[in-house]
């Protein structure tokens, strides 16, 4: 089932996402020894990660993976690990990064990344974007990728610039041990209200998810 936290302020709720996160990570070394964790790309996880990157934890046992990447030459300003790279990998040290090579095509970068996370029997925490269309990574309404049973796949004719992506899959994410959606504004409200109402969309058919919510952004359920 999902769980949501909803603040009035999406400042607030970025806070409260770092902090959650900040725990999950925290549990995950003390158990574990390690934490593997996915990130989304785009703009609204920014405030987030920089109020994570303040915490005092254990940088040095973290290992972060980009959940998706478009098929942007390397430094490309709408590449998801640019952004990553500017809001939070460049304030820590000793953490271990994972960028997908898709600069040489979503094909040989999907098969790259899946001998990357080989090793990883399932990801300690799932961080996660969501579209209004209700996509997440780059899993969209209607894709054939979404029926996709490798780890890593290519995505191709994507609704969204560019066409061609990289995404963990559905499988892959669905088996991550906690989920976790950070999202706001009016704009969202829509498509919250169609996933408590079960609506058949790539973000719910992933299992269980923690989300956090601003007022907006629940405003019209």
């Amino acid at each position: 089932m999902h769980n949501w936290y909803v603040y009035r302020k999406f400042e607030d709720t970025a806070k409260a996402c770092a902090d959650f996160i900040a725990g999950k990570i925290e549990e995950s070394i003390r158990e574990r020894g390690v934490c593997h964790i996915v990130l989304p790309g785009g703009s609204t996880p920014a405030g987030c990660l920089a109020y994570l990157a303040q915490k005092n934890l254990q940088w040095n046992k973290t290992h972060w993976y980009p959940g998706d990447e478009r098929c942007y030459p390397a430094g490309h300003e709408d590449r998801n690990d640019v952004m990553l790279q500017k809001n939070f990998w460049c304030r820590l040290s000793g953490i271990h990064t994972y960028p997908i090579k898709a600069e040489l095509g979503a094909e040989k970068a999907a098969e790259l990344y899946r001998e990357t996370i080989s090793v990883i029997e399932c990801f300690d925490i799932a961080f996660l974007g969501m579209g209004e269309d209700g996509h997440t990574a780059s899993l969209f309404p209607e894709s054939n990728a979404l029926e996709d049973q490798r780890s890593v796949i290519p995505v191709h004719n994507s609704p969204k610039a560019p066409d061609d992506r990289v995404s963990l899959s559905v499988k892959t994410l669905s088996k991550a041990r906690c989920k976790i959606v950070l999202t706001g504004g009016k704009a969202k409200s829509e498509v919250i209200k169609r996933i408590k109402n079960n609506a058949v969309l790539p973000i719910n058919s992933l299992g269980d998810i923690v989300w956090f919510l601003d007022e907006a952004a629940n405003s019209d359920v």
